[in-house]
């Protein structure tokens, strides 16, 4: 089932994401309010969390992939019926707010879902690889692989070493603006995903420092990072020196350059599953997210 659970989405866009979805053989459903607006919300609080609770109740959905971010999943995670989720779990996917399902998600049920593109699909954003990682992580039990570019903004982002451990996490923003909610992870032990849009370098430090002042990252096994998409200002700082500042004295392998996030060719990971990293050779390696 197709959900907008966070800001409004544009009928076109989606139109060709069930154009992908029904070629993989999918049959996608649009929610009842999949196309609602108000304000920056796709819809009032309650017809979100509406649709997203009927899709987990729904015995005949098999995933639920949410149109696209924006804004405001977080109002609504804290009445999505869990016995629901837990009773019979399905594949959900998205990205960018989004993670605050996720993570959601993961607190009240440990599952294990997709970061991937929104079914409001753009051409330019998301070429052939990009649907096919989308495809591959939705509908196949092998794990999935991603690999550092070198063209990346974050590439130079590395502390060399190898981890293991659960990958948790997704978009900074969300993840930061978790801390002190019931649904901030308990990272110890795990790999840590990081990636985020329009963001300004400081900005960026001033989430890793906060992460950082909580406690948060206190016990983590490494760090997966992304794209920084549109992450610059005036200033000469890069946002590569702010990750690499606030994440290279950690004493832990980081892993930069990944084409995951808001970025050309962004590709798809599983997250809330078993993962390693090997920062040397610039590999990821992650579990599927569905089960055969």
């Amino acid at each position: 089932m197709l959900v907008s659970p966070s800001g409004p989405t544009r009928p076109e866009r989606v139109a060709r994401g069930i154009e992908l979805l029904t070629g993989w053989g999918l049959r996608p459903v649009l929610a009842p309010h999949a196309y609602a607006r108000h304000g920056y919300f796709a819809g009032a609080d309650e017809l979100r969390a509406a649709d997203l609770n009927a899709a987990f109740a729904d015995p005949g959905v098999r995933g639920v992939l949410c149109t696209r971010g924006g804004y405001g999943v977080q109002r609504v995670v804290d009445v999505i019926d869990m016995a629901a989720v837990r009773r019979e779990p399905k594949v959900v996917a998205g990205f960018s707010d989004i993670t605050g399902l996720q993570l959601a998600l993961w607190r009240g049920a440990r599952l294990a879902t997709v970061h991937g593109p929104g079914v409001a699909w753009l051409e330019d954003r998301t070429p052939p690889l990009s649907a096919e990682s989308l495809r591959a992580a939705l509908m196949s039990t092998d794990p999935v692989v991603v690999k550092r570019v070198e063209s990346e903004q974050t590439a130079p982002v590395t502390v060399p070493g190898a981890a293991s451990g659960t990958l948790i996490g997704g978009n900074l923003s969300l993840l930061a603006s978790s801390v002190g909610t019931p649904d901030m992870p308990d990272l110890t032990g795990a790999i840590v995903l990081l990636e985020d849009v329009d963001e300004a370098p400081y900005r960026v430090d001033r989430m890793l420092t906060h992460l950082r002042r909580a406690g948060a990252l206190a016990g983590i096994a490494g760090v997966a990072v992304g794209q920084f998409t549109n992450c610059a200002d005036e200033w000469s700082v890069s946002v590569a020196d702010v990750l690499l500042d606030r994440l290279g004295d950690l004493g832990v392998p980081v892993l930069g350059g990944l084409p995951i996030g808001h970025g050309a060719g962004q590709l798809t990971v599983p997250v809330g599953v078993p993962a390693a990293m090997d920062a040397s050779t610039g590999t990821l390696t992650v579990e599927s997210a569905v089960s055969g």
